[in-house]
Order: structure tokens, then C-alpha cells, then sequence
């Protein structure tokens, strides 16, 4: 399964990415263990505020692409 997921950072700006591993994913992106974004690195800590299930890569990249391309009002109104 891969994930395509929003996180709220410190600083309350998003971060959109995808993953096979919610978890470790997010113990990354906290510094908790070795490969967060640089993008959240300085934005620590960061919290999970959606998550999408997606079959494949190809998928859940287009569901991150589009996430995106979204205003900041609309990912406040997805990730509710």
C-alpha cells in the first residue's frame, strides 16, 4: 500500500508526501530517526492531519500532486 499524507508543521504551514510507512514516516519527519524533509526539519514538530490509502505509486503521487495544487483554505477544509 503506499499513502499520500498532509502533516501540520510547528509553524502551521502543510507538507504533502506520499509513503509506504505512515509511521516511520512521521518519527522521520520529527527527527525521532534518520530522514525527514528538509522542509520540516526546522518546522518540528510535525503532526499527521490526513491520510489517503492508494494502491499504487502512480496513484497516491497524483493524489499528492493534486493536494498541491490546492489553496491553503482548501487543505485546512480536507485535513478537518
Amino acid at each position: 500500500m503506499w499513502y499520500t499524507y498532509i502533516l501540520k508543521c510547528s509553524d502551521d504551514s502543510f507538507y504533502t508526501g506520499i509513503t509506504t510507512d505512515i509511521d516511520r514516516r512521521l518519527r522521520q519527519h520529527n527527527g525521532e530517526i534518520v530522514g525527514g524533509a528538509k522542509y520540516t526539519r526546522i518546522r518540528q514538530p510535525v503532526e499527521l492531519v490526513y491520510q489517503a490509502e492508494y494502491q499504487s505509486r502512480s496513484d497516491a503521487s497524483r493524489e499528492e500532486y493534486r493536494i498541491k495544487q490546492l489553496s491553503r483554505q482548501q487543505k485546512k477544509e480536507l485535513t478537518k
